[in-house]
């Protein structure tokens, strides 16, 4: 069973709980590097073609040998070097086999797929991952806010957090405790948003958001639980 006190107010946790599982099922988190891996991407053999290393290098958190390793295990699981939205529900659905993850996986598509094409190429999981896994507090409060907003207007409603909020509980599904209430969901929310909204204009803005975030302990202290998985 798992209590989702707390949880509410930062999905990115979610996200990245599941995505270790997910490094874990690629076979990226044993000890240690494979000497004999490539000095260079295997590229030819994929549709889409990753940006050069160097150019990642720059971009995220993470060393040459990791981004081989991280393609490597992409490109295992996703040989056409995209995933597209019906993926990111299969993995999901994988990990929370009591619940309906494909809400969750929705709109957790939309923010990695930055550039809004329909699919999530190595570049945009690699870029998300080193957020989500290295990047500095305000980049990974930036990150959730940015899933919440799910128009992308950059402000946060009570509608757009209580469907966010709905998507977690239905995927935790039978694995919450206290097991939940149909009106829970909102009574969270209402409860959350008076919260983050410090003017009571009726939206959170990302300074609120983020202010909020980095005045609550627990989650200040959750976002350093995965910093160093790879």
């Amino acid at each position: 069973m798992m209590n989702l006190e707390g949880l509410e107010m930062i999905a990115v946790l979610v996200v990245v709980v599941v995505f270790v599982k997910v490094l874990e099922q690629f076979g990226l988190l044993e000890s240690g590097y494979d000497d004999s891996i490539e000095d260079e991407l295997e590229l030819s053999a994929v549709r889409h073609r990753p940006e050069a290393l160097e150019q990642l290098e720059a971009q995220t958190r993470f060393s040459r040998k990791e981004l081989q390793i991280l393609y490597r295990g992409f490109k295992n699981e996703c040989p056409s070097g995209v995933v597209n939205e019906d993926t990111f529900k299969e993995i999901y659905a994988q990990f929370f086999p009591q619940g309906d993850a494909s809400t969750y996986a929705h709109f957790l598509f939309n923010a990695f797929d930055t550039d809004h094409n329909g699919s999530v190429s190595f570049e945009d999981f690699v870029m998300g991952l080193s957020i989500l896994l290295r990047g500095s507090v305000q980049e990974k409060l930036n990150w959730a806010f940015n899933l919440y907003d799910i128009n992308k207007d950059g402000y946060i409603t009570k509608e757009e957090m209580l469907d966010i909020i709905k998507s977690i509980y239905d995927m935790m599904g039978k694995c919450t405790y206290p097991i939940l209430k149909e009106e829970t969901p909102r009574q969270h929310v209402e409860i959350f948003f008076q919260k983050m909204d410090k003017n009571r204009d009726g939206v959170v803005t990302i300074d609120e958001f983020i202010d909020c975030c980095q005045n609550d302990e627990n989650i200040m202290r959750s976002m350093q639980l995965f910093e160093n998985v790879i």
